[in-house]
């Protein structure tokens, strides 16, 4: 069966990925994804490479250890990067200085120079990254690893509000089940819908989430029903310097700023900017409790200019000074 959209160059007869495994990679990721890339590629659960091909790349036939202790083989040299549709370099543990290789690094530079499209995987993303491969793209993070993508990549856009994104020749899931979720996806582009189904079907998924699929996370501070508002408020608890403008929050979930205001009216009887402050105040209020941070330290880091604004807004929202808070035996 001709594979859909295929693009001059690369072979049209099957969907083929290669993955590239970084040390301490994160197993549940690469199996999602690879499974469904496997059920997609024949009818029921024959495993034949019918529709689709994979291969595991690396430099040398080492075991490559993954987070939680189990070990996969490399099940190919780095053969042209041609030969694939798509790279998928699968991360995990950010604790490693040396991830990956320099022939890794290097095979990943050429694939790249080729317009092989490039695919980061929970961490992967922090592998292009720092390859410079993710340069005007925009990138999706789990919410867990967001903060530390900021710190290590400020001039690059990213979100951890959404599963996935695949943008232009480049894509990035936030890992866990999202694979699952990209790989459906690119199954339905690049095989047919039929496929899809099945694999969905093998795996008991009743149905693949879209890249505007909202991240499942630790409760928010403040309960919404509308998925749009729980957006905006992870991008609020992942800001909480207070430095993104209310009309941006509006914008990235597709709404204007009087529109995001009568949502969060309507749902909590508050504004977004009284909603944005709440947010930064409990952020604060957690970190009086759990750290011995400076109370001028941590005003600042909510986006406070001073301690005594910092003080004021503190006590009105929860009856009490930041120092009487810190003061009191914990339970």
């Amino acid at each position: 069966m001709p594979m859909a959209n295929a693009e001059p160059g690369v072979p049209s007869d099957r969907l083929r990925i290669g993955f590239v495994l970084a040390r301490s990679f994160t197993l549940s990721a690469f199996a999602l994804f690879v499974d469904t890339l496997r059920l997609a590629s024949d009818e029921f659960d024959r495993s034949g490479r019918v529709l689709a091909d994979w291969e595991v790349l690396g430099s040398t036939r080492h075991l490559i250890t993954s987070s939680c202790g189990v070990k996969v083989a490399a099940t190919s040299d780095f053969v042209d990067p041609g030969r694939f549709h798509y790279i998928a370099v699968v991360g995990g543990l950010l604790n490693n200085d040396t991830v990956i290789d320099r022939d890794t690094e290097d095979y990943l530079k050429t694939a790249a120079a080729k317009k092989v499209r490039l695919l980061g995987i929970c961490t992967g993303t922090f592998i292009l990254a720092e390859l410079g491969l993710m340069n005007g793209h925009r990138t999706c993070v789990s919410w867990l690893h967001y903060n530390a993508f900021r710190q290590r990549f400020p001039d690059l856009p990213v979100r951890s509000d959404r599963i996935f994104n695949l943008d232009r020749t480049r894509g990035s899931c936030a890992g866990g089940s999202s694979a699952a979720d990209m790989a459906a996806t690119i199954v339905r582009r690049h095989i047919s819908k039929k496929a899809e189904r099945n694999a969905l079907e093998v795996l008991h998924i009743e149905k693949a989430r879209t890249g505007l699929a909202i991240q499942t996370r630790q409760p928010l501070s403040i309960e919404v029903r509308d998925p749009r508002l729980r957006a905006v408020l992870i991008m609020m608890e992942s800001h909480v310097e207070g430095t993104v403008e209310i009309a941006e929050l509006a914008s990235s979930v597709g709404l204007s700023r009087r529109q995001l205001e009568r949502l969060f009216m309507s749902e909590t009887n508050a504004s977004p900017a009284a909603i944005y402050r709440r947010v930064r105040l409990e952020r604060a209020r957690q970190l009086i409790l759990t750290t011995k941070a400076p109370l001028i330290e941590i005003a600042l880091e909510v986006g406070f200019e001073n301690a005594s604004h910092f003080s004021r807004a503190f006590s009105k929202t929860f009856g009490q000074s930041p120092t009487r808070l810190r003061s009191q035996p914990v339970e």
